[in-house]
């Protein structure tokens, strides 16, 4: 197997993706299998491959992915988080494209915690006042 360029992690809600690039074709794989049938929304799969095609490095490197937690949507943001990061890693050059862009910001909207004694995050029981 190739030596990786660079390496970068990606999160999203409660998703958590490790990038590493290796020089290659541009394939790409999550969890050891193909994007397409990990990711099946063409938007989704366009949307993580946004970092890659700002800075015109498609095709250049195979994108490998260790991707958990959350749902596809949240593993999707935290693998365009991971590679903008992964391609920093790389060539310091394309960080003001990619921070322009909004890559290199991790959404860190969360699902609020249930709070104890209540029903939900923000709902209450009905006040009574007698």
């Amino acid at each position: 197997m190739a030596k990786e360029i660079a390496a970068g992690t990606g999160r999203r809600k409660t998703a958590v993706a490790r990038v590493r690039l290796v020089p290659g074709s541009g394939k790409w794989s999550v969890n050891d299998v193909a994007i397409e049938n990990y990711i099946h929304s063409d938007a989704l799969r366009q949307y993580l491959g946004q970092p890659l095609a700002l800075t015109g490095m498609e095709g250049k490197y195979d994108v490998l992915i260790s991707a958990k937690g959350g749902g596809i949507s949240g593993q999707s943001g935290a693998i365009r988080h991971g590679l903008s990061r992964a391609l920093v890693a790389s060539d310091a050059n394309l960080r003001e494209v990619l921070k322009k862009a909004g890559c290199l910001t991790r959404d860190s909207r969360m699902k609020e915690r249930k709070k104890p004694g209540q029903p939900g995050a923000r709902k209450r029981f009905q006040f009574s006042k007698r």
